[in-house]
């Protein structure tokens, strides 16, 4: 695995991550079982410094993710598009300072919309606040894509209110294969929307690369054993 140049969003997220302890490295066991060595955190993204980094680091992932790969000429970059959705309850803040980022540094225009856990029976009432997404094409913006429970979910409510979700933007993409050891979440989103359609502003091989150029020796092997025994080849 070669190592990725690094672009000044991913560095300046990835800084401001460890830096409000969103980001750790150690020793910790996820849900599946996993012996992990590192962990992180979107809720602890909130405050407003650590939300300009985050929303251009998002705003500058959509802008590329919409370029066509010369790489690969089968991944399929995602269209232009109306709304971003953020999922309840930590999608809100994403969703919304990225569609402000994406006007003021991008000049590209769109709305926002996020759903509520519980529907509202009073005033305008429903399940969903902003845009409206029927006829919509429409980006769900996603943390950590683990089992992809949350995210499959938001693509269905969207197809519910009538629109069509064209892209995921995740966080973090940990680039892990599944229990089976072969498939991955990205994969069967993508297997959704189409190949290309699910991007990430971090995965774990951008993390080992900001180790490796601070000289955390310690913290890369860990990650590199970690990448051996799971990570998606």
């Amino acid at each position: 695995m070669s190592s990725p140049t690094l672009q000044p969003y991913q560095i300046d997220l990835i800084d401001k991550a460890m830096s409000c302890g969103a980001l750790k490295f150690g020793s910790f066991k996820l849900k599946s079982g996993r012996i992990s060595p590192y962990f992180f955190n979107a809720g602890l993204l909130s405050s407003g410094p650590i939300l300009a980094v985050l929303s251009e680091a998002f705003a500058s992932t959509i802008v590329s993710a919409q370029a066509s790969s010369p790489s690969d000429p089968e991944s399929t970059p995602i269209p232009e598009f109306d709304v971003i959705f953020g999922p309840a309850y930590k999608g809100i803040p994403f969703a919304a300072t990225t569609a402000l980022q994406l006007y003021t540094q991008h000049h590209v225009s769109v709305g926002f919309a996020y759903d509520r856990k519980e529907a509202k029976d009073h005033g305008e009432g429903g399940v969903m606040v902003g845009v409206p997404l029927f006829g919509k094409r429409v980006v769900i913006l996603d943390d950590v894509m683990t089992a992809g429970t949350a995210v499959r979910l938001a693509i269905d409510l969207v197809k519910k209110q009538g629109g069509e979700v064209v892209g995921v933007i995740q966080c973090l993409d940990r680039e892990e294969v599944g229990q089976d050891g072969v498939s991955s979440t990205v994969k069967e989103v993508e297997g959704i929307l189409g190949k290309g359609r699910v991007k990430a502003i971090l995965r774990m091989r951008d993390l080992m690369a900001w180790l490796e150029s601070k000289g955390m020796t310690e913290e890369l092997d860990g990650m590199k054993e970690y990448w051996d025994k799971y990570g998606l080849k």
